[in-house]
């Protein structure tokens, strides 16, 4: 059950003002987009402002030049810096895990299904649910609350950390951890950085694949995905909310930041590089080595590395680079121009 606060109690961590009334129960924090009236939101860039337009949220935590952006059912919450109060209110929810007081490496809360076997070294949480024929390398370790569907091979030194879901028939190869916490922190007046307690999960569909020594980091809000039939090679790094759509193919050593979504079928070279809040079409194919730094709205193949310069000059690089198609058919334009000039002053 989530824990519920009630708004006086959240307010003393923060401070603000906000009329919302002060024994008002809330059920923890959430998106614009994912928000009930049991949660609090927050607005800390333009760039949500039509999700914060039509969220749900009980009070959303904004600057006072925005409030009047957010719909007549979501109170504003006036504070200085949105996203730092967001982050230290995250601690509010944080997980923390339960003592069972036994020396067990499986908790008595835990339940197993038929046909499970489990490799040398094993450990299971509290309330962890582990399916028919599901099989635990040496060393696996589940978090509490952690469920593990039906004919699963999870193989030597995997984690999965607390409440992360992984479908039917998924193959995890050794030392991959899933569920970790994302790299969330804001920044204080004092140059400090203040942790975002990582308060969503990971949701694995079936079928998927994912090879070794990789680190899916569970989401800050909302939950990491991957889905159905997604295969994943080596040492990938995914960033906390990143959605991966079915049937996706991700090649070693990518690393894609944090609320990126990648829709379905899309192929990924060995090495690429995926900034965050970026949307990437279905059928999409990624070449190796690339930097992929805006959103893809059209199937198709797409790279491009810069040698290494200051980044002024890669920025004007970039710029002369997107320009190239048309500076080639200027050219080509002079070119025959010039060519007709001279034949007519033959």
């Amino acid at each position: 059950m989530p824990k519920t606060l009630t708004f006086s109690q959240i307010q003393r961590s923060i401070g603000g003002e906000c009329a919302l009334d002060a024994d008002y129960p809330i059920t923890g924090l959430a998106t614009l987009s994912s928000a009930d009236s049991s949660h609090l939101s927050f607005l800390a860039s333009s760039k949500y402002r039509d999700d914060a337009a039509k969220t749900r949220a009980a009070a959303v935590l904004v600057r006072a030049k925005d409030a009047a952006c957010l719909p007549s059912g979501s109170l504003p919450w006036i504070v200085g810096d949105p996203y730092l109060a967001y982050a230290t209110l995250s601690a509010l929810w944080r997980f923390q895990s339960r003592d069972e007081s036994q020396q067990a490496a499986i908790a008595s809360s835990a339940r197993l299904g038929e046909g499970v076997v489990l490799g040398p070294g094993v450990s299971i949480g509290p309330d962890a649910l582990i399916g028919d024929r599901v099989r635990l390398g040496p060393g696996v370790h589940i978090g509490a609350g952690a469920v593990i569907a039906a004919g699963c091979e999870l193989r030597a030194g995997v984690v999965i950390e607390h409440v992360c879901e992984i479908g039917p028939d998924v193959l995890i190869h050794a030392n991959t951890v899933i569920g970790s916490d994302g790299f969330g922190f804001a920044r204080n007046k004092k140059g400090e950085w203040i942790k975002i307690h990582q308060l969503g999960s990971v949701y694995v569909a079936a079928d998927v694949e994912i090879g070794s020594h990789c680190s899916i980091d569970r989401g800050a809000l909302d939950h990491t995905s991957l889905g159905r039939g997604a295969k994943l090679d080596n040492q990938i790094q995914i960033g906390h909310n990143v959605q991966i759509g079915d049937h996706c193919a991700i090649a070693g050593c990518v690393g894609i930041a944090g609320s990126t979504v990648l829709g379905h079928r899309v192929m990924v070279g060995g090495g690429a590089g995926i900034l965050g809040h970026l949307k990437i079409a279905d059928d999409v194919v990624i070449a190796a080595m690339s930097l992929i730094s805006q959103s893809i709205s059209e199937a198709g193949t797409y790279g491009g590395v810069f040698p290494q310069m200051r980044q002024r000059e890669a920025d004007r690089s970039a710029a002369v680079l997107k320009q190239l198609p048309s500076l080639r058919t200027r050219v080509m334009r002079l070119e025959t121009d010039i060519e007709q000039y001279w034949e007519r002053s033959k």
